[in-house]
């Protein structure tokens, strides 16, 4: 009988498009998939290091596995495997934590486990310097038929003070130009819709597999040439996040003018507080900012744009958050991905006084939860009567399906099985 593996990812969509890769490369070893709940002979637990309890979450995980099926491999890999290998190696029940430059070699490493498995004592480490990781392992999420997250750039060269990622990561490098159309090519042919463009860094996007200067390609080149150049099957294309630094003017003028890539920006702000952005070491003050966003509403006004924002990072006074409150109240954006400052390792953040009490951060985090809210309901209504076109998805809940329209809102209509993975004009 075939081995079984089951898969368990916390963290962000690239995260998710790396464990759809991981899964097709086993299941090409002849490997077949489990869902985590069920008993498997492997379990591959793909980490972040953005969680907040990324160590009790993946105690929590391996104590499920050891419970339900306890002679199994459990392999641990990700951002979190890579800052802090032999944390995780010491959770009992961990045979194998693969760091950043392993990650994809999970087929030849299980081998090596399998033929070792009696003689060793706790688990094996596979981890390296992470200036040594080079290469671009390309990836994307096969999950959802209607869309998935398309890995085009990995890493990041910035030093943001709060910000763990190039120490789990490495540095910047991407997909050659023409890589990311054979991959669109491939998604193509199993009836994706929908594609949208990820990265840590997307923005970025050019740097070869060194992380060199051998390449010239920027971001702006890749969706001209996917725009042009795509597989037909694929209609639409979104940009996932990117930094307002790096979303330049003809990036925003091409998306305005273009079929195919859909009115939709996500832009980390993360203060509205130019002393704190100077605190978290942020290459933009929040004048910039505000620049990008009228910029794209002058030129979309139905674009919808989303923000990342922090609360309580160290020296955030009342008045540097009621800054940033304001801030965003004045802007003209669509909804927040708010996140709570939580300390971290190796970080600059980690020494910085004074600490914002944690119930202050989670009011502070409520309270633009709830701006969100207004924001959201504000934009939608402000598009409320207008045609939009709407990718319906397969999955049927309760009598209904969802969808979402070229400019990122929610639509939810009774089932009707023709519509599944079509594009439709619909009054919003």
């Amino acid at each position: 009988m075939n081995k079984t593996v089951a898969f368990h990812t916390l963290g962000c969509k690239l995260n998710y498009s790396e464990t759809s890769a991981l899964s097709r490369m086993l299941e090409a070893e002849g490997f077949e998939k489990r869902a985590f709940d069920d008993v498997a002979d492997v379990y591959v637990i793909n980490t972040c290091s953005v969680t907040e309890n990324a160590d009790k979450e993946c105690r929590q995980l391996v104590r499920r596995i050891q419970r339900k099926a306890p002679e199994a491999s459990v392999v641990v890999t990700g951002c979190y495997a890579q800052l802090k290998p032999q944390e995780i190696a010491e959770i009992d029940g961990v045979d194998l934590v693969l760091g950043a430059a392993e990650k994809f070699n999970l087929v030849t490493h299980l081998s090596t486990i399998a033929e070792g498995a009696a003689d060793r004592k706790g688990a094996k480490i596979c981890s390296c310097d992470i200036d040594d990781v080079s290469g671009f392992h390309s990836s994307f999420s096969v999950n959802d038929r209607t869309r998935t997250f398309l890995k085009v750039q990995d890493g990041c060269d910035y030093n943001c003070s709060f910000c763990t990622i190039p120490l789990a990561r490495g540095h910047s490098r991407s997909d050659s130009i023409q890589g990311v159309l054979n991959n669109i090519s491939e998604l193509a042919t199993s009836g994706v819709k929908e594609v949208v463009l990820t990265g840590i860094n997307l923005g970025d996007f050019g740097k070869g597999n060194d992380g060199g200067k051998n390449r010239e390609d920027t971001f702006y080149d890749l969706i001209q040439a996917v725009d042009a150049d795509a597989a037909p099957g694929v209609e639409r294309f979104r940009i996932s996040s990117i930094e307002p630094n790096l979303l330049s003017d003809e990036i925003i003028s091409f998306v305005a003018g273009s079929h195919r890539f859909m009115p939709h920006f996500h832009i980390p702000l993360q203060s509205g507080s130019n002393k704190i952005l100077g605190l978290m070491r942020r290459r933009y003050k929040k004048e910039l900012y505000q620049e990008r966003v009228a910029h794209i509403k002058r030129l979309m006004p139905h674009c919808c744009i989303g923000v990342d924002v922090i609360t309580g990072f160290p020296g955030e006074t009342d008045e540097d958050f009621k800054e940033t409150f304001d801030f965003l109240h004045s802007l003209d954006v669509s909804y927040f991905h708010v996140f709570t400052y939580s300390e971290r390792t190796n970080t600059l953040a980690e020494e910085m006084k004074p600490v914002v009490p944690q119930h202050i951060r989670q009011q502070r985090n409520k309270t633009l939860r709830n701006l969100s809210f207004q924001k959201m309901q504000y934009f939608t209504e402000s598009q409320r009567g207008a045609k939009r076109k709407v990718l319906f998805e397969h999955a049927e809940k309760n009598g209904t399906m969802e969808g979402y329209s070229d400019n990122y809102i929610k639509v939810q209509i009774p089932f009707n099985e023709s519509y599944a993975n079509r594009i439709v004009e619909w009054a919003i």
